[in-house]
């Protein structure tokens, strides 16, 4: 495992700057937010923007994952529209468009996978329909995650319609693709009761590809910082350590942009002990 940060917690840093002083700290992996400040898919600096990205994550020793949860990237008015399931198939389309934008970014920079979610159900929408909607994107998306060699890192999220690993079951069983994997964040897990934590990672070990971690509290979809929740981490590592994962474990705090680097050091300063132990423990 690779201890990782998430750059939606360094919204005001230069997404070159904010990789540099990560592996500063002893970070060896990022997870890059598509979005205005970071790596734009829209903007005609793209190319150049990403040659000197791959040349500083190869430069610091950093593996990196590419995530799509911008909040305004694609709609300036309404947070995370439009998704997978948004009602209108043109603003559903942007939404493939932007995926499959990301796809090949994660293929120029030689990323483990894009990370990506189902989007919220509309109350005016019977679920079956989400569910075809869905469904028809991902196909989609996935047809591109193909031809670009990248995999798919799937998110439930709670308030999202895929939001518990019940529902992820589902909706993998409907995908005959090794494409499409899993991005397990295991506070979201905690948020649902989805409990004990371990036993999800033993059950999904052989399809995660990407791992988000903060501190929560259950019920409460808020991301902590480490020790304002409640949850119980080394288990958790542990069982990482158990299922072999290989990949990035990102800390994900994106409201704490503010505080960027304080909070990336106590991040690090918490989980580097028991990630070293609960690899130790399974070598």
């Amino acid at each position: 495992m690779l201890l990782g940060y998430n750059t939606n917690g360094f919204a005001h840093h230069d997404l070159l700057d904010a990789i540099e002083i990560l592996a500063e700290m002893g970070y060896r992996s990022v997870a890059i937010t598509i979005d205005h400040c970071t790596l734009n898919p829209y903007r005609k600096e793209l190319l150049p923007r990403l040659e000197a990205v791959a040349a500083k994550l190869q430069c610091c020793g950093m593996r990196s994952v590419i995530e799509t949860g911008a909040r305004f990237l694609l709609d300036p008015r309404i947070k995370h529209e439009p998704t997978l399931i948004t009602p209108d198939p043109e603003k559903r389309a942007v939404r493939v468009d932007f995926l499959c934008r990301c796809i090949d970014i994660a293929r120029r920079l030689g990323s483990d996978c894009v990370s990506i979610w189902s989007g919220a159900l509309r109350r005016d929408m019977p679920e079956d329909q989400a569910f075809s909607l869905l469904l028809d994107g991902l196909q989609r998306v996935l047809e591109c995650a193909a031809r670009q060699d990248v995999p798919l890192g799937f998110e439930p999220e709670p308030g999202m319609f895929i939001d518990t690993m019940d529902r992820f079951e589902r909706l993998s069983g409907s995908l005959n693709t090794p494409y499409f994997k899993l991005t397990l964040d295991v506070g979201h897990l905690h948020c649902a009761g989805e409990t004990p934590i371990s036993r999800y990672i033993d059950l999904f070990g052989d399809r995660i590809v990407n791992v988000h971690i903060e501190d929560m509290r259950k019920g409460v979809h808020e991301h902590l910082m480490f020790g304002d929740g409640e949850m119980d981490f080394p288990p958790i590592l542990q069982a990482l350590a158990r299922a072999r994962f290989q990949g990035g474990l990102h800390v994900e705090l994106s409201r704490h942009s503010h505080d960027a680097v304080s909070a990336a050091q106590r991040a690090y300063a918490f989980l580097a002990p028991m990630l070293d132990a609960a690899t130790d423990a399974f070598k």
